[in-house]
């Protein structure tokens, strides 16, 4: 089963920190993705930018098509990276979440990968 864990940052918490903490704790994300690749439980991670001038949202409704340029309005989370799980069930992925450095300085919200016409709820 495959399952996303999502790295959800507050606004400005990703800067927050002076640059050694946040080389620390890029470090040990890489060390725990590491990990898991090693245990064959890792497709993919990465870390995304911040939403800023590189970000646009794109929309088409019909004939209405609408591109906006970043920055955006404030929001409460930002996605700041990902880990794209291969485990045996949901339990496997949770317990992976828990050990995720970032549940000390972010939410790590756990998804079930899944096509968009399947219902998971």
């Amino acid at each position: 089963m495959s399952y996303m864990l999502l790295i959800m940052e507050e606004p400005g918490e990703r800067l927050a920190p002076p640059e050694p903490e946040r080389r620390r704790r890029w470090d040990v994300m890489m060390e725990f993705a590491g990990e898991l690749e090693a245990r064959g439980q890792l497709r993919t991670a990465n870390a995304l930018a911040l939403p800023g001038r590189e970000t646009v949202r794109l929309r088409k409704r019909g004939r209405n098509h609408a591109m906006v340029d970043g920055p955006f309005a404030e929001a409460k989370e930002i996605v700041g990276g990902f880990f794209y799980l291969d485990v045996e069930t949901r339990e496997e992925a949770i317990a992976i979440a828990e050990q995720c450095p970032a549940v000390e300085w972010s939410t790590v919200e756990v998804r079930k990968v899944a096509p968009c016409f399947e219902d998971t709820q």
